[in-house]
């Protein structure tokens, strides 16, 4: 069966993280010195501008990105609004989940099965 083309709509955000795509690359082929085998991207929806974590594990996917939250806000004194992320179970976690909502963060979250509706995020892996 062949794939119909894909047909999305594309906004930008208005402001400096108003939405943050992410996305955890699938393991590299070799690790990386330190035992890094997966990478993280955290891309601004408004700039374009993008930070990549090498990580050991997916499950540090929630420690990488309060980091990234930290560093980001700090820089800009603003807050990030929303996150657009994939079904990854890197993301599906409880305590995550939790954090997005006590910190007031939008979760956006991509239909199974559709990296384009992530292609911010996924045009970086």
């Amino acid at each position: 069966m062949i794939k119909k083309p894909f047909v999305g709509q594309s906004t930008i955000a208005n402001g400096l993280l108003d939405l943050i795509h992410t996305d955890v690359c699938k393991p590299l082929n070799t690790s990386a010195r330190g035992g890094y085998s997966y990478f993280i991207t955290f891309t601004d929806d408004h700039s374009q501008y993008g930070y990549v974590y090498l990580i050991r594990y997916k499950f540090e996917a929630f420690g990488t990105f309060k980091e990234y939250r930290l560093e980001v806000e700090n820089q800009t004194d603003r807050k990030i609004k929303a996150f657009w992320l994939d079904r990854g179970g890197e993301y599906l976690t409880g305590e995550f989940i939790d954090y997005l909502k006590e910190n007031k963060i939008i979760s956006q979250w991509t239909s199974p099965g559709t990296p384009q509706l992530n292609s911010v995020a996924e045009r970086r892996n």
